[in-house]
């Protein structure tokens, strides 16, 4: 037989240790002003950034129009309008390996094409990077082309966040790998100057703020676009939306597979998860974003089945011992399901946190949230829904059902 560990003693205590979190993670969101939302929750100007130096610029005063495309291996200028009917001059760079080459055989070949190059003449045609500035047409204004040598030193991202620090309310995510140096920047706005000069002059303050810290010439501007205050503000409304709707779910699932109690337990547990993680989100400022949405959805259903196999194996025990009293049923089953637990945990925990070492920016906030979370969920299954049945069978149904026998 088995030994059974009394965890009953233990209920009240976690329950007043899971206030004193929960109270702290409240006082935080107060104190704090609130999450520290990510790119996705507010409203404002978005943009991709680059740091990667000038290579050289293409300036057009030619007849016709001039297009260029970029791709990996060549660039192609398309020439149309008058005395020019679509004509396509390509520039592999198996051809011209090196920026010397490319430039001058663009320069030579196309009359009315002014080239300009603004780094060594060595360096690799390869490691172009196409600027988002502007239309692909060429015109007067140079169009510039930037490089990135690989193996290039990473940009921390707290750099970024402090060279943005004066333009107000900054959001800022590391995107793909640290060595591609590539950053999501959101700068916040009220929704009052949504016209296109002032999205304009915003988008040309981020790159002067941050060409003042890592040298003019230094940052390409990969995509631009414009979140306005009303879609930020329906994005929020829908996260919170899909978390009430989930405890809504799984308060009528429980409440279809067990009794009321364990319904109510069950709800109960995955909020206190919830909130948990909230606690930990506020005081460690992790961008509340779309990822961490999905990190708390995960640990909801993850917790959730940890304690449905608990309700399981105590509706088991109590019909095999019919004469325990039900704070003897809960340690009995508990202490059953323990190893299982503990063993399913563990080997969770050992995934989330190769994915938490050997990943950086979302996805390692991802695996951070999960594990504070799994934490939680074992915690709430064991203390705070086993927790909560027997108080409602102590000092809900008892009183009920002394109240029934003395009206009859």
């Amino acid at each position: 037989m088995k030994r059974t560990v009394h965890f009953s003693r233990l209920f009240i205590p976690a329950a007043f240790v899971s206030l004193a979190v929960i109270g702290a993670g409240i006082a935080g969101y107060i104190l704090k002003g609130g999450f520290n939302l990510g790119v996705d929750f507010q409203a404002g100007l978005l943009q991709e950034v680059q740091f990667a130096p000038e290579a050289f610029s293409l300036t057009w005063k030619g007849r016709g129009n001039a297009v260029v495309n970029y791709s990996r291996t060549a660039i192609t200028v398309v020439i149309t309008g008058t005395e020019a009917q679509n004509e396509h001059h390509s520039f592999d760079f198996a051809a011209y390996p090196s920026l010397i080459e490319l430039t001058g055989a663009m320069a030579e070949q196309l009359e009315g094409l002014e080239v300009l190059l603004l780094a060594e003449g060595e360096i690799q045609s390869t490691w172009l990077i196409e600027s988002g500035q502007g239309t692909p047409l060429l015109g007067s204004e140079p169009y510039l082309f930037h490089y990135l040598k690989p193996g290039s030193p990473a940009i921390a991202i707290n750099d970024v966040r402090d060279a943005l620090a004066p333009l107000g309310t900054v959001a800022v995510q590391v995107l793909g790998e640290p060595s591609a140096r590539r950053f999501m920047v959101r700068l916040e706005d009220s929704g009052e100057t949504e016209t296109t000069e002032v999205q304009n002059e915003q988008r040309q303050s981020v790159v002067n703020a941050l060409e003042m810290v890592f040298g003019q010439g230094s940052v390409t501007i990969t995509r631009s676009d414009y979140v306005g205050s009303r879609f930020s503000k329906q994005l929020q409304e829908q996260a919170g939306i899909l978390m009430v709707l989930t405890l809504v779910l799984i308060l009528v699932y429980a409440s279809f597979r067990f009794k009321p109690q364990f319904a109510v337990g069950a709800v109960l547990a995955i909020a206190h998860d919830a909130l948990i993680m909230v606690a930990f989100i506020v005081w460690t400022r992790m961008e509340f974003n779309t990822t961490t949405i999905a990190a708390i959805l995960t640990i909801l259903g993850y917790s959730v089945n940890d304690t449905i196999v608990v309700f399981d194996r105590i509706r088991e025990t109590r019909r095999l011992y019919e004469s325990f009293s039900f704070r003897q049923v809960l340690d009995r089953a508990i202490s059953d399901c323990l190893g299982r637990t503990v063993i399913t945990t563990f080997t969770t925990m050992l995934a989330v946190c190769a994915l938490y070492i050997f990943t950086t920016g979302s996805m390692q906030d991802f695996a951070q949230a999960l594990l504070v979370g799994m934490f939680a969920g074992v915690y709430s299954t064991i203390f705070i829904a086993s927790g909560w049945t027997l108080f409602w069978d102590r000092f809900i149904k008892r009183p009920n059902t002394k109240m029934q026998v003395s009206g009859n």
